[in-house]
């Protein structure tokens, strides 16, 4: 199969098709879908997405449980849409099917964002996040500094009702954060800054400094003396 076979619908053999991650879904709905699927006359209309994984050889991505409702029902032959083998079109892929859950980038959500995913985490049953007030941790996130965080911890600290533990692992199923980058500041960048700074006192004011210091010998110094004598201490 060529590149000009990406995105078409063919009908491909069972045989040649792995089952990729699977489905999650009982044992009842596959029985149930395989005999509906046969009472209509035994042609998926909903198509499995695979992508190939060698000549002749494809592997499931998205639809898993209709491809196993093809193989409950043994068919020979099923529909499928081909994708392309990248992993950003598997999660893509896995997200539109309703087989994976989109998460959103903490470290630049917006505060409907913020609310809507953890209003899911809320509702859902025997969630950890049972009691956590909805606005209460809604507002406390959107205010946080997110943009420089490595990772979720600082949210414990944050008193809003997430704590360590099962609580804040809650919180990896619908954020992800991409940090900030800070840029890195030399020693001579720290110096260069501090001297621009004494540059724009006046010579009482940087004696009251050394003074304040408890530098000694800085009454007869010149301006830049004075800096030099700052500075090195």
């Amino acid at each position: 199969m060529g590149l000009s076979n990406v995105g078409n619908l063919m009908c491909l053999y069972m045989s040649e098709i792995k089952p990729g991650e699977g489905t999650n879904a009982p044992a009842f709905q596959i029985k149930a879908g395989a005999k509906a699927l046969m009472e209509s006359g035994g042609r998926n209309w909903v198509p499995v997405i695979v992508k190939e994984i060698a000549e002749d050889q494809y592997e499931v991505i998205g639809n898993s449980f209709v491809y196993a409702i093809a193989e409950e029902v043994g068919l020979e032959r099923v529909w499928c849409i081909v994708a392309d083998s990248s992993e950003r079109t598997f999660e893509l892929t896995r997200i539109l099917t309703g087989e994976s859950i989109p998460r959103v980038n903490l470290s630049t959500a917006t505060r409907d964002e913020i609310k809507e995913a953890l209003q899911y985490l809320i509702e859902k049953p025997s969630s950890e996040l049972k009691g956590v007030q909805l606005s209460i941790a809604t507002n406390r996130l959107d205010e946080a500094p997110r943009k420089r965080w490595g990772n979720l911890e600082p949210i414990t600290k944050l008193r809003c009702g997430i704590t360590k533990g099962k609580k804040l692992d809650a919180l990896k199923e619908v954020f992800y954060l991409t940090p900030e980058v800070v840029p890195e500041v030399t020693t001579t960048e720290v110096t260069t800054e501090a001297n621009n700074k004494l540059n724009r006192l006046t010579i009482k004011q940087l004696k009251d400094m050394a003074k304040m210091k408890g530098i000694s010998g800085y009454n007869k110094k010149k301006k830049q003396e004075l800096i030099a004598l700052l500075s090195a201490s």
